[in-house]
């Protein structure tokens, strides 16, 4: 199983960008998925989820409003669309999964996801 996040890089404040992350060895339609990010000097932090319905989101409240995530099933692939980015929002943006029977369930917490990508870099500065 692999998580292969991608798209992150160095992005002007009030700029735009669009994490992709494609799942290998797995069936995403069985796996909620989730966004989570860590800055350095932090602990990693919950920045969105998704049930494997694609039905179903949650967003950290200092991203509600700015971020979107999505999924498409069929290439296996989940996507973090970020807007309105601000210098806070540099940090290694990692994509993560974990079984779920349950097509409307999500998780906020780390410990529940199995699978985790290797992290891609978002840099928000001018």
């Amino acid at each position: 199983v692999q998580l292969q996040a991608s798209g992150g890089g160095l992005v002007l404040p009030g700029g735009s960008v669009r994490l992709s992350c494609l799942g290998s060895g797995i069936s995403m339609r069985a796996h909620a998925m989730g966004w989570f990010r860590q800055a350095p000097g932090k602990e990693r932090e919950f920045v969105a989820a998704i049930s494997w319905s694609g039905l179903i989101t949650s967003y950290a409240d200092f991203v509600k409003g700015r971020f979107v995530i999505s999924r498409d099933n069929a290439p296996n692939q989940v996507y973090l669309q970020m807007n309105s980015l601000t210098p806070e929002d540099t940090a290694v943006y990692y994509c993560a999964a974990y079984q779920s029977r349950d097509s409307g369930t999500y998780s906020q917490r780390p410990t529940d996801y199995d699978y985790w990508g290797q992290g891609t870099q978002v840099t928000v500065s001018s």
